[in-house]
């Protein structure tokens, strides 16, 4: 896995100093692959460096406690130790997880339809309740959507609405 990880971490390097050359800038097409490629590697790579920061002082906490002959201090030591491990580890079920493979559709726009089923008008009322969900859920996590059609009932509900939700990952969360 951390052989996988090197790699990774050597590619984004690569990738930030090529993006330091204004020769790159001359070619639009070339420097938007490069920079959608760095940040797509960006968040693996920080969680990689956090990981590595982090045995690094469980190393340091596992010497003192260790080497502490005060009692009090070993001990805070080795929870300190016991925390960074902890940390660790979720850290690395974290990177796992980074390392599987994305869907190419993964930052495609989506377009969502929602339709109301049989029930009459608490169907409708419920593809509204649906819609505002979707498109409030949409904007906490930072896309943007544009409603697209709907057909409104009298009460507030949709027969049926359709919206698009644009940005990174839409497809992936959508």
């Amino acid at each position: 896995m951390f052989d996988t990880l090197n790699a990774i971490e050597a590619r984004f390097l690569e990738l930030e100093a090529k993006s330091a050359d204004p020769g790159l800038l001359s070619d639009g097409q070339a420097a938007a692959a490069l920079m959608k490629e760095y940040r797509q590697l960006e968040p693996t790579v920080l969680k990689l460096r956090d990981w590595r920061r982090l045995q690094k002082e469980a190393e340091e906490a596992k010497l003192l406690a260790e080497s502490e002959q005060d009692g009090e201090l070993a001990a805070l030591a080795d929870a300190e130790y016991k925390s960074c491990l902890a940390a660790c580890e979720a850290l690395e079920t974290e990177l796992r997880v980074m390392l599987i493979p994305r869907d190419p559709n993964d930052d495609r726009n989506v377009i969502v339809e929602i339709r109301a089923g049989a029930g009459g008008e608490e169907a409708a009322l419920f593809a509204a309740v649906l819609y505002r969900m979707y498109t409030m859920y949409a904007e906490a996590t930072g896309f943007r959507t544009a409603r697209l059609g709907a057909n409104e009932t009298e009460l507030g509900g949709f027969r049926e609405i359709s919206f698009s939700v644009e940005g990174d990952g839409a497809y992936s969360r959508f």
